[in-house]
């Protein structure tokens, strides 16, 4: 099998035990039920950037939100960057900021082609949440609630070293989180030393939101990360 028919297995052979979800908590899972043009793009995205079984180098960021990976199955990647990608896809528009920025560094990188032939980007949690709040479901990360994450963190652990195994290579995992989601990981790696070292980058959504006249530093600081 190729990288992406692995890849593809994973995703779609991901399941949940509902009981860890408290009540007023839903999952996020973009490769059940999705639409067959979602799953053709999902589809076309990995089989054009990984077919073939080169190692890559493993990114983990937190879980999927609705716009990026919930609305595509690709971590950081919204429809707009799907297109630019060159992956067909017009169902519908979904802009997520945090893909706009780590899009900017791939560019700054080299492009899509370059970059995915060196890496792959999961998640933590290849699964997202979303919570009820004044009437609308919105994002809710895994560790938004301490005891939800350490309910959940065999079923992370799980997932984290199956990305491990799909990426192909461990020196060193790329952590786009640099608050919660790092502590998270670096205390499970003590615990259970799935990796020699975790790399920490401010999480683009973070960039987007509070830095984003510093943005050009930030692509710098990811370039560094990307290019050991």
């Amino acid at each position: 099998m190729t990288k992406a028919q692995r890849i593809l297995a994973f995703y779609h052979g991901l399941d949940f035990d509902h009981t860890y979800l408290d009540d007023d908590l839903a999952v996020l899972n973009p490769f059940e039920g999705a639409s067959p043009a979602q799953g053709q793009a999902l589809s076309d995205f990995y089989h054009a950037f990984y077919s073939d079984n080169k190692p890559r180098n493993l990114i983990l960021g937190i879980n999927p939100g609705r716009l990026g990976a919930g609305a595509t199955g690709i971590p950081f990647t919204d429809t707009k960057r799907l297109v630019e990608c060159g992956i067909s896809f017009d169902a519908f528009t979904t802009h997520e900021p945090s893909s706009v920025f780590v899009y900017e560094a791939i560019e700054a990188f080299g492009g899509a082609k370059t970059f995915y032939q060196d890496f792959f980007i999961g998640s933590v949690c290849p699964l997202g949440f979303t919570i009820r709040k004044k009437g609308n479901w919105v994002n809710f990360n895994y560790y938004d609630r301490t005891s939800f994450a350490k309910a959940l963190a065999p079923y992370l652990l799980k997932q984290i070293r199956a990305q491990i195994e799909l990426a192909g290579k461990n020196e060193r995992i790329i952590v786009f989180g640099t608050g919660k989601n790092l502590k998270f990981l670096t205390q499970l790696n003590k615990e259970f030393h799935f990796t020699p070292e975790l790399v920490p980058l401010e999480h683009p959504r973070y960039i987007m939101q509070y830095k984003y006249r510093d943005r050009e530093t930030y692509i710098t600081k990811y370039l560094e990360a990307f290019s050991v």
